[in-house]
């Protein structure tokens, strides 16, 4: 298994992963060739300092990817967080240890630029994910909330 920051080539696979769930299902379009908006967001993450994506790769195939963005911040004696969002491993990759493979490169790569603490958020119904991030240590300490904004 291979953890790498991803390229624009990788972009169909992790928006495949990103489509591939009951909620990726019903909120993504993975459609060749892919939405120009896939292409347009990945640029702008590639051009945002702190801003990677990472994937999981298992004999050149992506198996699993999340976002982690850096964000400096005033709070907390000026603290750099890690935020981690679009956490997906492949179905017949899950319960083997990707997931928590991926998590502990992501959280080491971090730590490397400084974070002080690592932050997500989950679907309230995703308990499954839950069990799975209180295993590596998170905690429910906060609740999240979202303003969906129109385009």
């Amino acid at each position: 298994m291979e953890f790498i920051t991803a390229t624009v080539e990788h972009l169909p696979a992790i928006v495949q992963l990103l489509a591939d769930d009951e909620f990726g299902i019903t909120r993504e379009r993975y459609e060749m060739p892919l939405p120009k908006e896939y292409i347009e967001a990945f640029a702008k993450i590639e051009q945002q300092i702190g801003n990677s994506l990472i994937v999981a790769i298992d004999n050149d195939v992506v198996v699993g990817c999340l976002q982690l963005t850096i964000i400096p911040g005033i709070s907390r004696l000026g603290a750099t967080r890690g935020q981690i969002e679009g956490v997906r491993v492949d179905k017949n990759y899950r319960s083997k240890g990707v997931g928590e493979e991926l998590f502990r490169y992501a959280i080491n790569q971090a730590k490397t630029l400084g974070c002080t603490l690592i932050q997500l958020t989950t679907d309230k119904q995703r308990k499954g994910a839950h069990k799975f991030y209180e295993r590596l240590g998170f905690i429910a300490s906060h609740d999240g909330m979202k303003l969906v904004l129109s385009k």
